[in-house]
């Protein structure tokens, strides 16, 4: 990983855009500049957290730090419009969203799974959701060097987009409405959405999705881990797709 000390640097990196996934501030830190680095990085949705003297001080080593250091993403993310509109290219677009995973076991393994299902890309959201790190790269096993992925504050703006490119919309989310997954038809271009481990996917997201679908379980448990889940749907997408005669 990548790590960017001192204070001036770190609200340099903020405002100029770069791919950071967590700022480390440690406790007591006074001043205009903390006062700047925190109001950027809620302008720019960025996590804060802040350390005792102690863990700040086995993170930032014996570096001169001013009490802040940024980490870096190890994977550098594209625009969501660019992104589906190069998913366009594909006969049949499929684009994966992931509404605020949060394990970054789940998500290496689901990245894993939608490289495998040959998915054109992947939206993450960045609010309350596992950062794309070294873990989340290892467990993907090298799915993360060759996935497009866009990451988003705000899920609407990417939905709304994927509309007016002419997507359907499927969310994957147990409620009273929701259909078997294997009952509908995934022809023409669609994105998927999963979501959260154990909350699903978010009131409003859902109310965007034209379908809601579920697996139905057999057990007594009543859903599957999501990345197992996320392959249940994606594999039976990729065998319509395959089965369906041509025109």
């Amino acid at each position: 990983m990548e790590i960017i000390y001192g204070r001036k640097p770190v609200l340099e990196a903020i405002n100029a855009g770069e791919d950071i996934e967590v700022i480390y501030v440690a406790y007591g830190q006074r001043g205009e500049a903390i006062s700047r680095i925190f109001t950027a990085a809620k302008k720019n949705n960025l996590k804060i957290t802040q350390l005792s003297s102690k863990k700040f001080k086995q993170l930032a080593g014996n570096l001169n730090a001013q009490g802040v250091i940024a980490i870096k993403s190890v994977y550098k993310f594209l625009d969501y419009r660019e992104l589906i509109d190069n998913s366009m290219k594909s006969q049949e677009p499929l684009i994966l969203i992931l509404d605020t995973l949060q394990d970054t076991h789940n998500l290496g393994a689901v990245l894993r799974t939608a490289e495998c299902a040959g998915v054109d890309g992947v939206i993450l959201t960045s609010n309350n959701s596992a950062p794309v790190n070294e873990t989340v790269a290892k467990i993907s096993a090298g799915a993360l060097s060759h996935l497009k992925i866009s990451r988003v504050a705000n899920l609407m703006q990417p939905i709304k987009y994927l509309k007016e490119k002419g997507f359907w919309i499927v969310g994957a989310h147990l409620t009273e409405k929701s259909v078997n997954y294997d009952t509908i038809d995934y022809s023409g271009p669609i994105a998927l959405i999963m979501g959260n481990e154990e909350k699903g996917i978010r009131r409003l997201v859902a109310e965007e999705c034209d379908f809601i679908v579920k697996i139905p379980m057999k057990g007594k448990i009543d859903s599957l881990n999501v990345s197992v889940a996320t392959g249940v749907i994606l594999f039976e997408i990729n065998r319509q797709r395959s089965t369906k005669q041509p025109d």
